[in-house]
């Protein structure tokens, strides 16, 4: 496709708040891909809302944590839009676990996921986005927040952190800026899942805005980081979470 201009790929974005991104960037003039690792249909859904508000978008199918899926989503991109100019990494898993040996399998999953997803994204990206692109990333503010059985999810959100800060630094040079968006809760399918009604009011009220973050409220600022005026922005972790900490 050479009439297209500039594209993104959005991992994780059949639902939640990659969804939230993809349709957010679609409506700022990208080309989208829509990574998924599972949920075709709800890929495949979005894609179809992108085309008839008359969006460009492809649904392409790629595990993070695979490094050969991660590297055919980038083949895949070019050969479809002839560039990548942004990348979100949205993909992500919250598998809340105490720290105890029968835990570790637990563990291990959400380092593979978010972590070396991570890592393998990240790797591609640096190899294939456009000179002025733009990689996002996507941390948690719950780091800031000892919450007991979140363990295994901010240990993997720090170690996002650590290597968007040594990515940025790696390409010096190139005009790439690569940042993290750190959401405080938000109102995902991810966020509910395992939750008391009584665990969500308490997490609701403690922003001092007082109510969950919308997915929209994290595209907004992903949005910004990917335009003309988030270009001064690089190496940064932005805590997109109504004062949550």
């Amino acid at each position: 496709m050479n009439d297209i201009r500039k594209s993104a790929i959005v991992t994780g974005a059949s639902r939640g708040i990659g969804r939230a991104i993809a349709l957010r960037l679609a409506d700022d003039g990208f080309a989208i891909v829509v990574n998924y690792a599972s949920n075709h249909q709800q890929a495949e859904e979005l894609v179809a809302q992108i085309r008839k508000a008359g969006g460009t978008a492809e649904a392409i199918r790629g595990d993070v944590a695979d490094p050969e899926d991660v590297a055919r989503l980038f083949d895949a991109t070019k050969k479809a839009f002839g560039r990548v100019d942004v990348v979100v990494n949205s993909a992500g898993v919250m598998s809340n676990a105490p720290i105890k040996p029968d835990t570790l399998a637990i563990f291990d999953k959400t380092i593979a996921v978010n972590l070396r997803g991570s890592f393998n994204v990240l790797a591609q990206a640096a190899q294939h986005v456009e000179s002025g692109g733009r990689i996002i990333a996507v941390s948690t503010s719950a780091l800031g927040m000892a919450f007991p059985t979140y363990g295994p999810y901010v240990a993997s959100k720090a170690g996002v952190e650590a290597l968007v800060k040594v990515l940025a630094a790696e390409l010096r040079g190139r005009g790439i800026t690569v940042n993290a968006v750190a959401p405080g809760p938000v109102a995902t399918e991810l966020f509910f899942n395992g939750k008391s009604e009584e665990q969500v009011e308490k997490l609701k009220k403690l922003p001092p805005l007082e109510r969950l973050g919308q997915p929209e409220d994290i595209s907004n600022v992903v949005s910004f980081l990917a335009g003309a005026d988030g270009a001064w922005v690089n190496s940064q972790v932005l805590r997109a979470n109504g004062g949550f900490v």
